[in-house]
């Protein structure tokens, strides 16, 4: 790779983009949305995820229809996480001081990231 430049600025955007819309940007009715498929608290979560790629990506040089199917699926893989960890809280519910919660939040946070990893794999 001649310039890892422009990868690296992308992997940057992609992880502050999702500091900003997992921690700054969920107020509690959509926290409380994700797992109920009825609720667009998760569908709107997945589409800030979805959307707040996109500027790094346009940057990036890659042709709209690209951008859009890069949307597109982290979207759909944004939700799927989110809402399989939102039932399997409520099924295994537990204290912020248990390993069980820790392992739960940091396995959702490893997807999400492999999830950027996919994102570089793709453009590269």
């Amino acid at each position: 790779m001649d310039n890892i430049f422009p990868f690296i600025s992308l992997l940057i955007w992609l992880q502050v983009k999702h500091f900003v819309a997992d921690y700054l940007l969920q107020p509690p009715w959509m926290l409380e949305g994700k797992g109920h498929i009825r609720n667009p608290g998760g569908y709107v979560h997945a589409a800030i995820h979805a959307v707040g790629s996109f500027p790094a990506l346009v940057f990036f040089g890659l042709d709209m229809g690209i951008i859009f199917g890069l949307g597109a699926s982290e979207f759909a893989i944004h939700y799927a996480i989110d809402h399989a960890k939102a039932i399997h809280s409520r099924q295994h519910s537990g204290d912020i001081m248990t390993r069980a919660f820790w392992a739960a939040h940091g396995a959702d946070q490893l997807l999400h990231h492999l999830t950027y990893a996919g994102i570089l794999a793709a453009v590269a």
